[in-house]
């Protein structure tokens, strides 16, 4: 075999480090259309159907991703290691603090629909006013993240979008009325598989930044 060039093969890339120079969460009711493709066939990001809601700032936190994988193992006597592993749980969840005092960020916590009967009014308009059932509804929701970075080269934005097409709230945080810092109502939502989608979780990433990866050709 020929000898190698350690730099030609490791391939390091700092262009590909990615960050989220800017971020949203969209929030939607399952009765909206789930999202197909947040891009066109140019890789130009695409407005979200109307139903999804933005949920406005959050703290410097972000967005957490967060896996939970569990496997069932096999120990025999003749082995140290198991030697067989079967996967038997493997979810995501997100969790983020929103900020703002919006419909979609107490909706979110309160586990109130977004939209329609028993939802909050627009910003303004009534008095905003609920109640806790007294057996709490199991609400799905669509979900959006989308993350936009810069090609470093191009200075182009490329936009990473992860789509959980059926979401359930299974935490939240304490919600604290201090003079020093803002009123934050903290969430975390569990992604579930939906059946039209057949995924729990969808992950794009495009742009013309990242177009401007694609190899020149003659």
């Amino acid at each position: 075999m020929p000898a190698a060039d350690f730099t030609a093969m490791a391939n390091l890339r700092t262009s590909l480090i990615r960050k989220a120079l800017r971020y949203a969460i969209f929030a939607a009711d399952t009765t909206a259309d789930a999202v197909e493709s947040p891009f066109d066939e140019a890789g130009i990001l695409q407005a979200l159907p109307a139903e999804y809601v933005p949920v406005g700032y959050t703290t410097t936190d972000g967005v957490t991703f967060s896996g939970d994988l569990s496997t069932s193992d096999v120990e025999s006597g003749q082995a140290s290691a198991p030697t067989r592993s079967d996967v038997e749980t493997d979810t995501q969840s997100a969790q983020w603090v929103p900020q703002e005092t919006n419909a979609a960020a107490v909706a979110l916590y309160e586990n109130l629909p977004l939209s329609g009967a028993g939802s909050l009014p627009a910003l303004g308009t009534a008095t905003w006013t609920w109640s806790r059932p007294k057996t709490p509804p199991t609400l799905y929701r669509r979900l959006v993240f989308i993350a936009e970075d810069l090609n470093k080269e191009s200075g182009q934005p490329l936009y990473i979008v992860r789509h959980f097409p059926s979401a359930l709230r299974t935490g939240r945080e304490d919600e604290q009325w201090t003079r020093t810092a803002e009123i934050a109502r903290g969430v975390t939502y569990q992604a579930y598989v939906d059946d039209t989608a057949g995924t729990d979780s969808i992950t794009w990433i495009d742009g013309p930044g990242w177009r401007d990866y694609a190899p020149v050709t003659p």
